[in-house]
């Protein structure tokens, strides 16, 4: 049995300490936002935050997140910079097939929080990595430009 803090809830899981922190979410929490994408920590699909910064749940085993405080796709949108990101998305019309794109918000409100400012070297540098198979790359940097300006809707 793990403990974990999930979405500002703790939960029990009962799983082995080495089970990745993807499956603990969606198979035993049935918290399906998260993406399962590559497994090898490659694309992004799967981001949540660990105490706000961005981690690859594929790659996570849930033992090792210890207190440390779980925020995925599902809840991402009642902090301040995840509402402004997820509307951003939405007035941008970002998503073209959507699969990346819980794994894209999580990535670019980790960013925006620590630098609510960033250059657009910034935000293709903490970006690189979640990959788009729709290659909405010109839409995800616009959406993060608006939060950034202050000019979303």
């Amino acid at each position: 049995m793990v403990k974990i803090n999930v979405n500002g809830q703790s939960r029990q899981v009962d799983a082995p300490a080495e089970m990745p922190l993807l499956w603990a979410l969606r198979d035993e929490l049935h918290l399906v936002g998260t993406k399962f994408g590559c497994g090898a920590g490659l694309c992004g699909a799967c981001t949540v935050h660990v105490d706000g910064e961005a981690v690859r749940a594929c790659q996570t085993p849930i033992g090792t997140v210890g207190a440390g405080k779980i925020t995925t796709i599902e809840a991402v949108g009642t902090t301040p910079v995840g509402a402004k990101v997820q509307q951003a998305w939405l007035d941008l019309d970002v998503m073209q097939c959507g699969y990346c794109q819980a794994g894209q918000i999580m990535q670019a409100t980790a960013l925006l929080t620590s630098n609510p400012k960033p250059s657009d070297a910034e935000i293709d540098d903490a970006m690189n990595g979640n990959i788009c198979r729709c290659a909405t790359y010109t839409r995800i940097r616009a959406a993060i430009r608006r939060v950034a300006q202050g000019t979303e809707a």
